[in-house]
């Protein structure tokens, strides 16, 4: 699901919360949490998104649900569903995510290839990417037969392709021409 520039707004709300309360741990968390849960019970989300569903209603089932959050989160959660955004918790939760991440300085990087590789050539990866970047990379590494070979570093939105079916691709727009 695609953030929206509401959720992200909110997301940074509930950032600038948690630095200010000394909270960004166990919002962090819960937020993560919350995108778990939502992203795994549709019924979840078709609930948020009723409008037949009045808010104490959806409030009384998000404590039960969440009954361990921090009591900021909480505030939070109940405050965005009394203002009649709740369908953008989920997407609020994936926001709050990558905001934390900008905030720490952590850089997403995904790694695709076509085989699993070994640690060797990711360290060697990675410290290339590490070089052009002034923050901590995290790594996430996919696996895409299709690629025939090679890979695909993905950051943000920067891509460096050296996978054999682009270069293939290439090639065979060069002999058409």
């Amino acid at each position: 699901m695609k953030s929206s520039k509401s959720a992200s707004r909110y997301a940074q709300a509930l950032l600038d919360l948690a630095i200010e309360q000394n909270k960004v741990d166990a919002i962090a968390a819960d937020m993560k949490y919350m995108a778990t849960v939502c992203a795994e019970n549709r019924d979840l989300e078709l609930m948020l998104e009723s409008p037949v569903v009045k808010a104490d209603k959806k409030i009384a089932v998000l404590n039960a649900v969440f009954d361990q959050f921090d009591k900021a989160t909480a505030s939070f959660v109940e405050l965005i569903v009394k203002n009649g955004r709740e369908a953008y918790l989920p997407q609020i939760a994936e926001s709050f995510d990558a905001i934390l991440k900008q905030y720490l300085g952590i850089i997403p990087v995904t790694l695709i290839s076509a085989h699993r590789l070994d640690d060797k050539v990711k360290k060697e990866i990675v410290s290339k990417v590490q070089n052009f970047t002034s923050g901590t990379v995290e790594l996430t590494e996919k696996i895409d037969a299709d690629l025939i070979g090679g890979f695909i570093v993905r950051m943000g939105d920067d891509q460096i392709d050296a996978s054999v079916a682009s270069q293939m691709n290439k090639l065979k727009q060069r002999l058409t021409r």
